[in-house]
């Protein structure tokens, strides 16, 4: 999985907790701001977890993913696309989630409402969640909500022998 815009790690780190295997990734810009957002604090949060063997962080720019296409199973933003300052370079964002993510994968965005359902025309597809009172960013007046797209496309299986067994 890929976390965009990862910061400290909180959502890297509860999806790595939930990998039977495989490897949480996160990207960011890390800047130095009031909550020490810095590799290192990522790492640090990650290892006091239990997680830190399956976590990697990187530096990155989210409208220029590192990564070839197809490359993950799931995309996750949590409160970090809106903080690009462009409408262009939030739908570039979206169009490089969107490239990362295998056929069947699922993309994951919470973001202010008025974000998120801009990032749901872009895409043209998506479900969204209204996520309620404990995700309001700053009070009620920023509602949160949840779009999940799952992407489009063959999916490719790995060959199975006669008892299922990859």
């Amino acid at each position: 999985m890929l976390d965009l815009g990862c910061g400290r790690g909180a959502v890297l780190i509860a999806a790595a907790r939930r990998l039977p295997q495989g490897r949480a990734v996160g990207v960011d810009l890390w800047s130095a701001d009031q909550s020490g957002n810095r590799p290192e604090a990522t790492l640090a949060n990650a290892a006091a977890a239990g997680v830190a063997d399956r976590i990697e962080v990187r530096s990155g720019d989210m409208t220029a993913l590192p990564f070839p296409d197809n490359s993950f199973d799931v995309v996750t933003s949590a409160m970090a696309i809106h903080n690009i300052p462009s409408a262009q370079g939030r739908r570039r964002a979206l169009d490089e989630a969107i490239r990362v993510l295998r056929p069947g994968g699922r993309l994951l965005i919470a973001d202010p409402s008025p974000f998120v359902r801009r990032y749901a025309t872009h895409l043209g597809q998506g479900t969204l969640r209204a996520l309620g009172p404990g995700y309001w960013y700053s009070g009620p007046w920023v509602a949160v909500s949840l779009l999940q797209v799952v992407k489009q496309g063959a999916i490719e299986h790995e060959p199975v022998d006669a008892q299922g067994r990859r």
